[in-house]
């Protein structure tokens, strides 16, 4: 028989369970047959198929059973536990190898008592304890889905791993005596039908306590329900696989709950880890009164010793503060170079696309094993029918353990999370354990923006930094439409492929053919508020440009003029390739529409200001810019969007082919936007390149 995810660490979660409706719990003793009376039989039959496949969907059996690109249910998935390796079996209704001569009785018994039909025992990864407490009615008809439902796979089992003395399978007879309770649940008569069957789902079915309930010397749950002794024990958090599984206990409010087992995100969260992947299999597919029963029964339980108060609502940080901290510490500025992007100044994150991190619980956790998990091997949103597109977030395994500490210190302070620091050594010995990798193969040494602090006109260079970084708030004179410097210059100018600043002023003064003449920085900086921001230039002599120039400077770093700077630029793309306008509208509304509107319009938060930029409009650059030109465009596209498509550093950027780039931008570029009146003398000496729009 099967063995389910004891050991597979869940960050919110674990893997639910089946039924219809949030009716009262039926007694049907166990092995009770259901009867099929003639002339209905088939459709009674088809009826009960559907019912286990349900029972199969909503209990996760996928998640074990099959591995990846593998047969469904076909078995052969690694468990790793403390005292070696397990694979799942098959389960499939093959002869040979699955389960096809099981009869009820003996798959009634393996999954409630832990015994194979030949006799073995089997481990505890299978959390028969738990299914124990299964209806006789959802035993049969998840038998009946199995047996009959299912194609015959036949693929071997492998033999577990485990090492001695927990390879002798006699000591699980032990286990059985000392922590079994094989009683069927019975429902409490002081509560309702909705919290009875979300207590029969939560303890039985859903076998949530295997990886939320701590575990005692042998390994077992030390409280199987809220009831008894140990009671408060029962979904009050465990560590799982380098996961902390949190407390289950006293969620937020029911429809939250609901919700984010629904869609894999909530007002306050988005699952990570393992329950990703139970979201995506599971719990999306509970029916509506399901998922309100789980979360009034866990609402009902009290909060455990160690937990935090959940919010009644989402924070909401007032539009005009961030973080005292924010520019003054080295955790505050690797926060604006590595995470703004996606989580904003003020923690709020991007509704349904990159997570809020005030008072998030991974965040705010007292142990932070499930935040370092997340930041050095990567993030991905559960795909749901509610939010098909997977976004993501790369490892950031590369940046040092004092770098991540730092970070992590910082973000665990703002926003109302009040949570302890994070120090070096916690990093280091969790990257030891997991072993991450790097993610892509740039070798671009990202610039630190921490590292500004350090040097002898430190608030001039952050000054500089931020107005590249925030440009139409801190020059709105200057800034005509929402576009910021960070728009086109990634995570303030630190980006590979994103036109970088780094080693930039070493190349000025140059010859520019738009130009026709040599220009300074100064004249290149001004270019960008005429064009991209079709603004105002800003003074030369200018306290701001300065800072601006002083940026630069120190972004210089050695470089000379006669140097080749790795990820200089957006590099180039192939202008043979014909753009497919038709097809550019279709890329943009599958990729692009989620952050930059429908419309072209920009994300804009309820207080109006712009999330992330117009591409087209009044607000947007104007018919002057490089991005108002198809291949400019089309380059800076395939390397750096869209954002949170897979797991490159630092943005997930990048990942649509050549022609897609090409189609889209040839789409978006040549949509309505500003005139540029200075455009008359663009390349008066030079040739215009074949995609000028003038």
């Amino acid at each position: 028989m099967a063995t389910a995810k004891n050991f597979l660490g869940m960050i919110f979660g674990a893997s639910l369970l089946f039924s219809q409706g949030a009716r009262a719990i039926e007694s049907t003793p166990a092995g009770a047959n259901i009867a099929v009376p003639g002339a209905a039989a088939s459709e009674e039959k088809s009826e009960l198929l559907k019912r286990g496949e349900y029972v199969a969907r909503l209990g996760d059996c996928i998640a074990c059973h099959t591995t990846p690109n593998g047969k469904l249910m076909a078995g052969g998935l690694e468990l790793k536990t403390p005292f070696g390796a397990l694979y799942s079996t098959n389960i499939t209704p093959d002869t040979q190898t699955g389960i096809g001569k099981y009869s009820f009785e003996q798959f009634d018994r393996a999954m409630r008592k832990g015994v194979a039909a030949d006799g073995r025992n089997l481990y505890s990864a299978m959390p028969y304890p738990s299914y124990a407490k299964m209806t006789g009615e959802d035993m049969r008809a998840l038998y009946a889905y199995l047996n009959q439902g299912l194609a015959p796979v036949n693929q071997p089992n492998k033999p577990a791993e485990m090492s001695w003395p927990f390879s002798m399978r006699w000591g699980l007879s032990l286990w059985n005596w000392a922590f079994l309770d094989d009683t069927p649940f019975k429902p409490v008569t002081s509560q309702d039908a909705v919290w009875n069957r979300g207590a029969y789902l939560v303890q039985g079915l859903g076998h949530c306590g295997a990886c939320h309930t701590p575990r005692g010397i042998a390994f077992q749950e030390k409280t199987m329900t809220h009831e008894g002794s140990n009671g408060k024990l029962y979904l009050a958090g465990e560590t799982v696989e380098a996961w902390r599984a949190l407390s289950l206990r006293n969620l937020w409010t029911v429809e939250d709950t609901a919700l984010l087992l629904k869609t894999g995100q909530n007002r306050f969260a988005s699952v990570s880890g393992n329950m990703v992947e139970v979201i995506h299999n599971s719990t999306q597919h509970f029916s509506d009164g399901d998922l309100t029963a789980i979360a009034t029964y866990l609402k009902s339980l009290p909060p455990g010793e160690n937990d935090l108060p959940m919010p009644a609502a989402p924070v909401h940080v007032a539009t005009s503060t961030v973080p005292t901290k924010l520019f003054s510490t080295r955790g505050g500025l690797g926060y604006v170079q590595f995470c703004v992007d996606c989580h904003r100044q003020d923690g709020a994150g991007v509704k349904e696309i990159f997570p809020s991190l005030a008072q998030n619980p991974s965040v705010a956790s007292s142990d932070p094993l499930t935040l370092l998990h997340i930041t050095l091997t990567g993030w991905k949103t559960a795909q749901t029918a509610a939010h098909p597109r997977v976004y993501t977030m790369p490892a950031f395994s590369r940046l040092s353990d004092q770098e991540l500490a730092e970070i992590l210190s910082f973000v665990r302070g703002s926003w109302g999370n009040n949570a302890q620091p994070i120090n070096a050594s916690q990093v280091k010995k969790l990257r030891g354990q997991l072993d991450p990798k790097v993610t892509d193969s740039s070798q671009f040494e990202t610039p630190r923006l921490a590292n500004l602090l350090s040097q002898p006109n430190a608030e001039q260079l952050i000054r500089g930094m931020r107005l590249h970084l925030e440009t139409k708030a801190l020059l709105p004179q200057n800034v005509a439409n929402a576009l910021n410097c960070t728009s086109c210059h990634l995570n303030a100018g630190t980006v590979a492929d994103g036109s970088p600043f780094v080693g930039v002023s070493a190349f000025f003064p140059s010859y520019a053919p738009r130009a026709g003449r040599i220009i300074t920085l100064e004249d290149r900086i001004n270019g960008c508020f005429l064009r991209s921001m079709n603004g105002k230039p800003l003074p030369v002599e200018s306290a701001d440009m300065k800072a601006m120039v002083a940026y630069f400077n120190w972004m210089k770093g050695e470089t000379k003029p006669e140097d080749k700077v790795a990820g200089r630029g957006v590099g180039k793309i192939d202008m043979t390739i014909k753009p497919d306008i038709e097809n550019g509208k279709k890329v943009y509304s599958a990729q692009c529409a989620v952050c930059h509107g429908k419309e072209g319009e920009g994300l804009m938060q309820a207080d109006g200001r712009y999330v992330y930029p117009p591409l087209w409009g009044d607000q947007s650059f104007n018919i002057g810019a490089g991005t108002a030109r198809t291949y400019t465009a089309a380059a800076f596209v395939k390397r750096n969007m869209p954002i949170g498509f897979h797991e490159k550093f630092p943005l997930g950027q990048g990942g649509l082919s050549d022609q897609e780039a090409v189609d889209v931008s040839e789409y978006f570029s040549h949509q309505p936007r500003p005139d540029f009146a200075g455009k008359v003398k663009d390349w008066p000496k030079d040739k215009k390149p074949q995609d000028a729009r003038y």
